[in-house]
Protein backbone atom coordinates (compact mmCIF):
# COMPACT_ATOMS: atom_id res chain seq x y z
CA UNK A 1 0.00 0.00 0.00
CA UNK A 2 1.06 3.59 -0.60
CA UNK A 3 2.73 5.64 2.13
CA UNK A 4 0.60 8.72 2.77
CA UNK A 5 2.19 9.78 6.04
CA UNK A 6 1.91 13.53 6.56
CA UNK A 7 -0.71 13.96 3.84
CA UNK A 8 -4.26 15.28 4.32
CA UNK A 9 -7.32 14.21 2.35
CA UNK A 10 -11.00 15.14 2.28
CA UNK A 11 -13.60 12.51 1.42
CA UNK A 12 -17.12 13.84 0.87
CA UNK A 13 -19.75 11.28 1.76
CA UNK A 14 -16.98 9.61 3.74
CA UNK A 15 -19.20 8.44 6.58
CA UNK A 16 -20.27 5.20 4.91
CA UNK A 17 -20.07 2.87 1.94
CA UNK A 18 -17.36 3.35 -0.66
CA UNK A 19 -16.39 6.73 0.79
CA UNK A 20 -15.61 5.24 4.18
CA UNK A 21 -13.79 2.36 2.54
CA UNK A 22 -11.49 4.81 0.74
CA UNK A 23 -11.08 6.88 3.91
CA UNK A 24 -9.98 3.77 5.79
CA UNK A 25 -7.51 2.92 3.04
CA UNK A 26 -5.96 6.37 3.21
CA UNK A 27 -5.79 6.17 7.00
CA UNK A 28 -4.21 2.70 6.87
CA UNK A 29 -1.55 4.20 4.57
CA UNK A 30 -0.82 6.84 7.21
CA UNK A 31 -2.78 9.76 5.78
CA UNK A 32 -4.90 12.16 7.81
CA UNK A 33 -8.56 12.17 6.85
CA UNK A 34 -11.41 14.68 6.94
CA UNK A 35 -14.79 13.19 6.19
CA UNK A 36 -17.75 15.33 5.16
CA UNK A 37 -21.28 14.05 5.56
CA UNK A 38 -24.77 15.32 6.28
CA UNK A 39 -25.59 12.81 9.03
CA UNK A 40 -23.84 13.69 12.28
CA UNK A 41 -24.40 10.31 13.93
CA UNK A 42 -22.97 8.48 10.91
CA UNK A 43 -20.08 10.94 10.89
CA UNK A 44 -19.22 10.07 14.46
CA UNK A 45 -19.47 6.32 13.86
CA UNK A 46 -17.12 6.63 10.90
CA UNK A 47 -14.79 8.87 12.87
CA UNK A 48 -14.50 6.24 15.59
CA UNK A 49 -13.42 3.67 13.01
CA UNK A 50 -10.82 6.02 11.58
CA UNK A 51 -9.48 7.05 14.99
CA UNK A 52 -9.02 3.37 15.84
CA UNK A 53 -6.53 3.15 12.98
CA UNK A 54 -4.40 5.71 14.78
CA UNK A 55 -4.25 8.70 12.45
CA UNK A 56 -5.65 12.21 12.73
CA UNK A 57 -9.23 12.28 11.53
CA UNK A 58 -12.09 14.76 11.81
CA UNK A 59 -15.70 14.78 10.68
CA UNK A 60 -17.67 17.77 9.40
CA UNK A 61 -21.37 18.18 8.73
CA UNK A 62 -21.65 19.43 5.15
CA UNK A 63 -24.31 19.28 2.45
CA UNK A 64 -22.59 19.35 -0.94
CA UNK A 65 -25.77 20.70 -2.46
CA UNK A 66 -25.08 23.98 -0.62
CA UNK A 67 -22.31 26.15 -2.07
CA UNK A 68 -21.90 28.21 1.09
CA UNK A 69 -21.57 25.07 3.20
CA UNK A 70 -18.84 23.74 0.89
CA UNK A 71 -16.85 26.98 0.95
CA UNK A 72 -17.12 27.28 4.74
CA UNK A 73 -16.34 23.63 5.44
CA UNK A 74 -13.30 23.72 3.15
CA UNK A 75 -11.92 26.67 5.10
CA UNK A 76 -12.57 24.96 8.44
CA UNK A 77 -10.95 21.75 7.27
CA UNK A 78 -7.79 23.40 5.97
CA UNK A 79 -7.57 25.57 9.09
CA UNK A 80 -7.83 22.46 11.29
CA UNK A 81 -5.33 20.33 9.37
CA UNK A 82 -3.01 23.05 8.13
CA UNK A 83 -2.90 21.85 4.52
CA UNK A 84 -4.60 19.74 1.87
CA UNK A 85 -3.14 17.09 -0.43
CA UNK A 86 -6.23 15.75 -2.11
CA UNK A 87 -10.00 15.45 -2.21
CA UNK A 88 -12.37 12.63 -3.13
CA UNK A 89 -15.69 14.00 -4.39
CA UNK A 90 -17.70 10.96 -3.41
CA UNK A 91 -20.96 12.31 -1.98
CA UNK A 92 -23.94 11.50 -4.16
CA UNK A 93 -27.54 10.42 -4.28
CA UNK A 94 -29.64 7.97 -6.26
CA UNK A 95 -31.96 8.80 -9.11
CA UNK A 96 -35.31 10.54 -8.92
CA UNK A 97 -37.19 7.25 -8.63
CA UNK A 98 -39.60 8.11 -11.43
CA UNK A 99 -40.14 7.01 -15.00
CA UNK A 100 -38.42 9.31 -17.47
CA UNK A 101 -41.69 10.50 -18.99
CA UNK A 102 -43.01 11.37 -15.53
CA UNK A 103 -39.87 13.19 -14.37
CA UNK A 104 -40.18 16.91 -13.76
CA UNK A 105 -37.41 19.42 -14.27
CA UNK A 106 -37.25 19.79 -10.50
CA UNK A 107 -36.71 16.01 -10.16
CA UNK A 108 -33.93 16.16 -12.74
CA UNK A 109 -32.24 19.12 -11.09
CA UNK A 110 -32.41 17.58 -7.63
CA UNK A 111 -30.14 14.77 -8.85
CA UNK A 112 -27.82 17.11 -10.75
CA UNK A 113 -27.50 19.42 -7.74
CA UNK A 114 -25.72 16.72 -5.73
CA UNK A 115 -24.15 14.39 -8.30
CA UNK A 116 -22.76 17.01 -10.66
CA UNK A 117 -23.03 20.50 -9.22
CA UNK A 118 -21.81 19.35 -5.81
CA UNK A 119 -18.79 17.68 -7.40
CA UNK A 120 -18.01 20.83 -9.40
CA UNK A 121 -18.14 22.97 -6.26
CA UNK A 122 -16.00 20.70 -4.09
CA UNK A 123 -13.39 20.22 -6.81
CA UNK A 124 -13.33 23.96 -7.46
CA UNK A 125 -12.69 24.83 -3.83
CA UNK A 126 -10.08 22.08 -3.41
CA UNK A 127 -8.32 23.26 -6.58
CA UNK A 128 -8.00 26.77 -5.15
CA UNK A 129 -6.22 25.39 -2.08
CA UNK A 130 -3.91 23.08 -4.00
CA UNK A 131 -2.92 25.78 -6.51
CA UNK A 132 -2.23 28.24 -3.69
CA UNK A 133 -0.06 25.69 -1.85
CA UNK A 134 1.93 25.04 -5.03
CA UNK A 135 2.80 21.44 -4.16
CA UNK A 136 0.48 19.53 -6.49
CA UNK A 137 -2.12 17.06 -5.25
CA UNK A 138 -4.76 14.56 -6.22
CA UNK A 139 -8.44 15.09 -7.02
CA UNK A 140 -10.78 12.15 -7.50
CA UNK A 141 -14.42 12.20 -8.55
CA UNK A 142 -16.44 9.08 -7.83
CA UNK A 143 -18.47 8.31 -10.94
CA UNK A 144 -20.31 5.09 -11.77
CA UNK A 145 -20.52 2.29 -14.32
CA UNK A 146 -23.85 3.94 -15.16
CA UNK A 147 -21.70 6.37 -17.16
CA UNK A 148 -20.71 3.44 -19.39
CA UNK A 149 -23.82 1.31 -19.82
CA UNK A 150 -27.32 2.61 -20.40
CA UNK A 151 -28.89 3.51 -17.06
CA UNK A 152 -32.48 2.87 -18.12
CA UNK A 153 -34.86 4.07 -15.43
CA UNK A 154 -32.07 6.11 -13.86
CA UNK A 155 -31.45 8.67 -16.57
CA UNK A 156 -30.62 11.67 -14.39
CA UNK A 157 -28.11 9.66 -12.38
CA UNK A 158 -26.43 8.27 -15.50
CA UNK A 159 -26.31 11.68 -17.16
CA UNK A 160 -24.77 13.28 -14.07
CA UNK A 161 -22.07 10.62 -13.82
CA UNK A 162 -21.31 10.90 -17.54
CA UNK A 163 -20.95 14.66 -17.17
CA UNK A 164 -18.68 14.11 -14.20
CA UNK A 165 -16.29 12.07 -16.35
CA UNK A 166 -16.10 14.92 -18.86
CA UNK A 167 -15.32 17.34 -16.04
CA UNK A 168 -12.51 15.09 -14.84
CA UNK A 169 -10.91 14.94 -18.28
CA UNK A 170 -11.05 18.72 -18.68
CA UNK A 171 -9.60 19.34 -15.22
CA UNK A 172 -6.82 16.81 -15.77
CA UNK A 173 -5.66 18.89 -18.73
CA UNK A 174 -6.21 22.28 -17.13
CA UNK A 175 -4.62 21.49 -13.75
CA UNK A 176 -1.65 19.46 -14.99
CA UNK A 177 0.51 22.60 -15.04
CA UNK A 178 0.06 22.76 -11.26
CA UNK A 179 1.02 19.08 -10.83
CA UNK A 180 -2.53 18.33 -9.75
CA UNK A 181 -3.77 14.94 -10.92
CA UNK A 182 -7.48 14.44 -11.58
CA UNK A 183 -9.04 11.00 -12.02
CA UNK A 184 -12.45 9.35 -11.88
CA UNK A 185 -13.32 6.17 -10.00
CA UNK A 186 -16.13 4.07 -11.48
CA UNK A 187 -17.34 1.51 -8.93
CA UNK A 188 -19.47 -1.44 -9.94
CA UNK A 189 -22.28 -2.97 -7.90
CA UNK A 190 -21.34 -2.50 -4.25
CA UNK A 191 -23.22 -3.25 -1.04
CA UNK A 192 -24.00 0.26 0.22
CA UNK A 193 -26.97 2.14 1.62
CA UNK A 194 -27.36 3.92 -1.72
CA UNK A 195 -27.63 0.62 -3.60
CA UNK A 196 -29.60 -1.24 -0.93
CA UNK A 197 -32.81 -1.18 -2.96
CA UNK A 198 -31.17 -3.12 -5.76
CA UNK A 199 -29.26 -5.47 -3.48
CA UNK A 200 -32.36 -6.35 -1.48
CA UNK A 201 -34.31 -7.13 -4.65
CA UNK A 202 -33.64 -10.82 -5.19
CA UNK A 203 -34.23 -10.73 -8.94
CA UNK A 204 -32.08 -7.66 -9.53
CA UNK A 205 -29.28 -8.94 -7.31
CA UNK A 206 -29.29 -12.29 -9.10
CA UNK A 207 -29.22 -10.73 -12.57
CA UNK A 208 -26.39 -8.30 -11.77
CA UNK A 209 -24.40 -10.98 -9.99
CA UNK A 210 -24.71 -13.36 -12.94
CA UNK A 211 -23.52 -10.64 -15.31
CA UNK A 212 -20.50 -9.85 -13.12
CA UNK A 213 -17.54 -12.18 -13.88
CA UNK A 214 -16.53 -12.03 -10.20
CA UNK A 215 -20.03 -13.43 -9.46
CA UNK A 216 -20.76 -11.15 -6.50
CA UNK A 217 -21.23 -7.57 -5.40
CA UNK A 218 -18.28 -5.71 -3.89
CA UNK A 219 -17.86 -4.88 -0.23
CA UNK A 220 -16.95 -1.24 0.52
CA UNK A 221 -13.77 -2.40 2.25
CA UNK A 222 -12.49 -3.49 -1.17
CA UNK A 223 -12.05 0.18 -2.07
CA UNK A 224 -9.42 0.79 0.59
CA UNK A 225 -6.42 0.04 -1.61
CA UNK A 226 -7.74 1.87 -4.68
CA UNK A 227 -8.42 4.91 -2.50
CA UNK A 228 -4.84 4.93 -1.23
CA UNK A 229 -3.54 4.38 -4.77
CA UNK A 230 -5.48 7.31 -6.23
CA UNK A 231 -4.36 9.52 -3.35
CA UNK A 232 -0.68 8.57 -3.71
CA UNK A 233 1.37 11.68 -4.45
CA UNK A 234 4.13 9.59 -6.07
CA UNK A 235 1.79 8.65 -8.95
CA UNK A 236 2.76 11.85 -10.73
CA UNK A 237 2.03 10.69 -14.31
CA UNK A 238 -1.38 9.16 -13.69
CA UNK A 239 -4.12 11.64 -14.56
CA UNK A 240 -7.29 12.02 -16.63
CA UNK A 241 -8.20 8.36 -16.23
CA UNK A 242 -11.43 6.52 -15.51
CA UNK A 243 -10.48 3.76 -13.11
CA UNK A 244 -13.19 1.09 -13.17
CA UNK A 245 -13.51 -1.30 -10.24
CA UNK A 246 -16.51 -3.47 -11.05
CA UNK A 247 -15.55 -7.15 -10.95
CA UNK A 248 -15.55 -7.17 -14.75
CA UNK A 249 -19.18 -6.06 -15.13
CA UNK A 250 -18.62 -3.55 -17.93
CA UNK A 251 -16.42 -5.81 -20.07
CA UNK A 252 -18.63 -8.93 -19.95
Amino acid sequence: MSDLTGKVYIITGGNGGIGLGMAEGIAMAGGSVAIWGRNESKNQEALARLNAIGVKAEAYVCDVGDETAIVDTMKRTVDDFGRLDGLFANAGRGGAGKKFIDMSLADWRSVMAINLDGVFLTLREASKILIEQGEGGSLVAVSSTSAIHGAAGNEAYGAAKTGLNGLVRALAVGLARYEIRVNALLPGWTITDLASGGYNNDKFRTVTTQRTPARRWADPSEFREIGAFLADTTMTFHTGQEVTVDGGYTVF
